[in-house]
């Protein structure tokens, strides 16, 4: 079955991101969001990276034009119905996307693949939420979006051949850069990154290092482009939490604990750039 319209579940960075690439390479997109605040300020933040490519000349302005226009922003997920292919990319919680699961199986066409945006969340634990278990795959992107080029893809239990096979080409047509992992929690890119950022936050509450310090090393002697606590105000510290807690109860290795210091951070409020402060101030 030809792809022409894709749904995405949620407007926020990740989701953004997502409908910004499809419709940039000549689909049409479904973007809903929960409530018209949420979905103006996906609209908005699509409009202001495409015009950014411009700026850039990386795009001209009519393909700005275009791909905005290509772009349909919904609240009423049964809009989804005429979709060909659903990315789900709300929040990291299982119990919201088990929701949302649920309700796409009932809306989308029995041979419709519904693919999840999850950095950290078991695939066939959402898979085993609808009645096509073998359609539903993971679709990790990365932020931002439209500059990253790689996509993790996530094979559930019950995941296809045929789904992984769609799902790859999908992203390739994208410009991206497929890369196929099992499922296990974390996946390999939070499996590897989150523990190094939590062990840095270790570094910081024990008195090692001050974070800037901290993110000066791994700059200056890893050729890392930004500092692993730099990296978590960025993800977000709530997100990063969640997934230590994911591969804590995932893996039940102590060496995944997160650290105090993350906790504390993330109960005070303190995500990192989206709320203003985190290692860092913004």
């Amino acid at each position: 079955m030809e792809i022409k319209t894709v749904g995405v579940v949620g407007g926020g960075t990740m989701g953004n991101g997502i409908a910004h690439v499809f419709a940039k390479s000549g689909l049409q997109v479904v973007l809903v969001e929960a409530n018209q605040a949420a979905l103006d300020r996906g609209i908005q933040a699509i409009s202001k990276n495409l015009e950014r490519e411009v700026a850039r000349n990386k795009i001209t302005a009519q393909d700005r034009t275009s791909a905005l226009e290509r772009i349909q922003g919904v609240l009423d997920r049964k809009a989804l119905a005429r979709c060909d292919f659903v990315v789900e990319a709300v929040f990291e919680k299982y119990e919201i996307k088990q929701e949302i699961f649920r309700e796409l199986d009932q809306i989308c066409r029995p041979e419709i693949i519904l693919a999840s945006n999850t950095s950290s969340i078991s695939i066939t634990k959402i898979a085993a939420n609808t009645k096509r278990p073998d359609k539903v795959i993971g679709m990790h992107f990365f932020n931002p979006v439209p500059m990253m080029k790689l996509v993790e893809i996530i094979r559930g239990l019950a995941t296809s051949n045929e789904t992984y096979t769609t799902t790859r080409s999908l992203a390739e047509k994208l410009a991206k850069t497929p890369v196929e992992v099992n499922d296990a929690p974390g996946f390999v890119s939070n499996r590897v990154l989150m523990p190094l950022i939590n062990e840095a936050i270790y570094a910081v509450m024990e008195g090692v290092a001050s974070a800037e310090a901290v993110d000066e090393v791994f700059k200056l002697g890893m050729a890392h482009p930004l500092g692993p606590l730099a990296l978590a105000d960025f993800i977000g510290l709530d997100v990063c939490l969640d997934i230590m807690r994911i591969l804590h109860s995932g893996l039940g290795d102590p060496k995944y604990r997160p650290c105090p210091l993350l906790i504390k951070m993330v109960d005070a409020g303190w995500f990192g750039r989206k709320t203003g402060k985190g290692f860092y101030k913004y």
